[in-house]
């Protein structure tokens, strides 16, 4: 089995496992000469290696335009232990196929079987065992079917937008994750900010309902621009994506304006765990009982044209027609056909729009990603990187010459007076 780590263009790094054993390393298509003894870890070390600062050399470049869209990779295996009414659980991001299994514990699996068949979701694995597990679909149907299907069993029927409810509020349930300690967002998001305070803000997409990102930006004393007013209540208005943060010094000598470090700004277009709407404005707060998200299924590509996601789509779409500009996509499924098609436009029509694409394995063989891998395998403007989320963050290259950090802190040592009593 050949497994290609890292791809662009006529450059690669390819790894060929026999017995699931390292073997080859392949390098631009060229086996690389290894001594006999030398073993298949140390093999599948150096392959690695040599992916990691392929991309970190590409990565050291300074681009105009810095974008991040993330999906469900971002998040998943990530959080902290909360308490919820005395029992502690583990609160950690899911991936749709998860999601099903806590849909399924929930609700028990009688009654999403039977959801299943009232709605006509029929996709059943080969072997017989159950059914495939996709969310999205199921409550795709089930949407369609709510207002006309009814259960025939009519001595205990289900309601279908009951169950629709139920699982809606199990998804925000497991999306409201804690930030933990040393996460890599807080990494990733320390070094892709460090840039000349002139070039435009780094614009982060998330397409996770979560706050992971939010939560970094705190920890680490930024100031996000997220499209809410900074008074409160928090309003949400496009208008906001405009500001900037600028420090206006009366000494100053020169008219210009002094743009403050740790700005970035955040986008999400599926909507969070912490917005809501009350009359005709969309505030951000805690604890919300009905957050403002679009749902995985169908018709979340024309639910994107309400807002306040017609505002996010709108912003992604100038981003990535921007000059000189890099989206990183991290942990995205590329299923998403309104994201998808403002990606192919600008692989189309932007000459100088890069691409990285940074997931847990390279799939040639989605449907969804092959358009992807086959570009990536002739145009040196698109890379494909397998490497997960906090791995990535951690190798990163961390620009030294714009730290945001203030290396010339003064530190006093005062005397302990306690040790003259």
């Amino acid at each position: 089995m050949n497994k290609i780590i890292y791809l662009n263009g006529k450059k690669s790094v390819e790894i060929e496992y026999i017995n699931k054993e390292a073997d080859t390393v392949y390098i631009d298509g060229i086996a690389k000469d290894f001594a006999v003894e030398t073993t298949s870890e140390a093999k599948e070390k150096f392959a690695q290696s040599l992916k990691r600062s392929k991309y970190a050399e590409f990565l050291n470049s300074q681009f105009e335009n810095l974008i991040l869209l993330t999906g469900a990779g971002s998040s998943y295996g990530i959080g902290k232990t909360v308490n919820e009414n005395g029992e502690d659980i583990e609160r950690k991001g899911r991936l749709l196929t998860h999601l099903w299994d806590d849909v399924c514990e929930a609700i028990s699996e009688e009654k999403l079987n039977k959801l299943c068949e009232i709605v006509k979701y029929t996709d059943k694995i080969s072997d017989g065992s159950g059914y495939v597990k996709n969310l999205e679909k199921l409550l795709s149907l089930a949407n369609v079917a709510k207002n006309y299907v009814k259960d025939p069993n009519v001595d205990n029927p289900i309601s279908i937008e009951n169950i629709i409810t139920e699982i809606e509020k199990i998804i925000k349930q497991n999306c409201t994750l804690t930030l933990p300690s040393n996460s890599p967002h807080s990494e990733l998001l320390t070094k892709i900010t460090k840039r000349k305070v002139t070039l435009p803000r780094v614009k982060v997409f998330t397409l996770n309902y979560d706050t992971l990102f939010e939560q970094a930006g705190r920890e680490k004393n930024f100031t996000m621009i997220d499209g809410f007013s900074f008074s409160q209540p928090r309003v949400f208005s496009g208008r906001n994506f405009d500001l900037d943060i600028v420090s206006r010094n009366s000494s100053r000598v020169k008219e210009e304006d002094n743009f403050v470090q740790k700005v970035f700004h955040i986008y999400k277009p599926h909507g969070s765990v912490d917005w809501t709407r009350e009359g005709s404005s969309i505030i951000q707060r805690e604890f919300v009982q009905n957050p403002l998200m679009i749902y995985p299924k169908d018709s979340k590509y024309e639910s994107s044209y309400e807002q306040p996601f017609f505002e996010m789509m709108s912003r992604f779409q100038s981003c990535v027609r921007s000059e000189n500009v890099l989206l990183i996509c991290i942990g995205f499924s590329f299923n998403d056909k309104h994201i998808v098609t403002a990606i192919s436009e600008a692989l189309e029509q932007n000459p100088s729009f890069q691409l990285m694409v940074v997931n847990k394995g390279i799939d040639s063989n989605s449907s969804n990603f092959k358009p992807i891998f086959e570009a990536g395998k002739r145009y040196n403007n698109i890379f494909l990187v397998d490497e997960e989320f906090a791995d990535f963050a951690i190798y990163f290259p961390d620009l030294k010459s714009y730290n945001q950090e203030n290396t010339k802190r003064i530190i006093l040592t005062l005397p302990d007076e306690s040790k003259s009593i």
